[in-house]
């Protein structure tokens, strides 16, 4: 294990990786590649699927602490409508964590570019900086405990509160300079990892350890953000049972910053890999269904720009009149118009009135996403041979 060391401090370790460890790593860094090759040419549904897979990640990152929302309600926040079923107080902490992953998006473009402790409390500040009583974007003040929500049982103790100036020091030396030459994702699992160990601030310690790990990506260049993290993988039923699992079985309670950690590195390096196979099967799936939906559109005598509502009721449960609108670059009256004809011809089902109103699939569409779901693959598990179920 090689140990990060700098100031009388200590972080936890980046380990060597294994034989298997390295062959899943390989996989990974060759569905990485494949997916550069797809996007490099630009595709119509290319905006859609970004915007879909970034409201995925902040829908998963936010579930983990119990901030539950809609992909569709996600998308209408991050574009500033009203959710039609999110609570306001979850609509904030996903519009913070939108506006942090934004920035986050741009940070892995920019040319000039250092990680201080100054941009992890702007960020942790952007997450929940609705929260004033609680001090967002500054270090804590004192002790920290994370507690089982079940139990109520303390399950974790963040280190002393004199300990974590320094930690944090240590930890943006490390970003900077620390372990370049292990591979970047397992740099970006240890940042996480360490983040979340020191435990900084009063609140939004998981999502800000989370955003750190996609940022060390963007950084190095893995993909986009959007196409790279694992936080949709984490938020994802029983993922997140394994994502807490993994965490203490090195953690142990308390600041520790002396164990093994290739168990949390290989948890990270599974997630990738299968996050990696499930957007791969999303990429290759747009492209098929949407010059399906192009044909059948045409044959129905149907404009060929309504195929984006299509896809988007096909990915998601509804569509709203505004996101196509915007989507297509139409008026309100054309949107409407072209909308209403989908529904009269069977391919949206309509609900609601006036600004509740939104759309669902109708027969046609039903009938598709049963005919794409019954030829889903199933993913595999690179560390076992076995498959995943999704």
């Amino acid at each position: 294990m090689i140990l990060a060391c700098f100031h009388g401090f200590m972080l936890y370790g980046t380990p060597e990786l294994e034989p298997d460890d390295k062959a899943v790593l390989a996989e990974i860094e060759d569905m990485r590649r494949d997916l550069k090759y797809r996007l490099a040419e630009t595709h119509r549904w290319d905006g859609q699927l970004r915007r879909q897979l970034q409201a995925r990640a902040i829908q998963g990152s936010n579930s983990i602490e119990g901030y539950h929302a809609s992909v569709e309600d996600i998308e209408s926040i991050m574009s500033g409508e009203e959710p039609l079923e999110t609570s306001g107080q979850v609509a904030r902490e996903i519009a913070g964590y939108q506006q942090a992953l934004t920035y986050i998006q741009l940070l892995s473009r920019t040319a000039a570019f250092r990680y201080d402790t100054g941009l992890l409390n702007a960020l942790n500040f952007m997450m929940i900086g609705h929260h004033r009583d609680i001090t967002p974007g500054v270090v804590r003040p004192g002790g920290i405990y994370v507690r089982d929500a079940a139990t109520g049982e303390v399950v974790y103790e963040g280190p002393d509160v004199e300990q974590v100036p320094g930690l944090l020091d240590e930890l943006i030396t490390w970003l900077n300079a620390g372990d370049l030459d292990a591979p970047s994702y397992v740099r970006a699992a240890m940042a996480h990892f360490n983040l979340v160990a020191i435990h900084p601030w009063r609140d939004g310690n998981g999502r800000m350890s989370r955003a750190l790990q996609t940022l060390v990506l963007g950084r190095d260049q893995i993909l986009t953000p959007e196409f790279s993290s694992i936080e949709e993988w984490l938020g994802t039923g029983e993922n997140t049972i394994d994502y807490y699992r993994a965490l203490r079985g090195v953690q142990h309670g308390s600041w520790k910053p002396h164990g093994e950690t290739l168990s949390w590195v290989r948890f990270c390096l599974r997630a990738h890999h299968l996050q990696a196979q499930r957007v791969r099967q999303r990429l290759v799936q747009a492209g098929e269904i949407w010059m399906l939906l192009e044909e059948r559109v045409d044959a129905d005598g149907l404009n060929t720009r309504s195929v984006s509502a299509l896809y988007e009721v096909f990915v998601n449960r509804r569509l709203r009149r505004s996101r196509y609108q915007a989507d297509e670059g139409l008026s309100q009256g054309q949107a409407v118009r072209d909308l209403r004809e989908l529904a009269a011809k069977g391919w949206l089902q309509p609900y609601g009135e006036t600004k509740g109103r939104f759309y669902a699939p109708g027969p046609l569409m039903r009938q598709i996403k049963a005919d794409f779901a019954a030829r889903a693959e199933p993913l595999r598990d690179p560390y076992r041979v076995s498959e995943v179920t999704v």
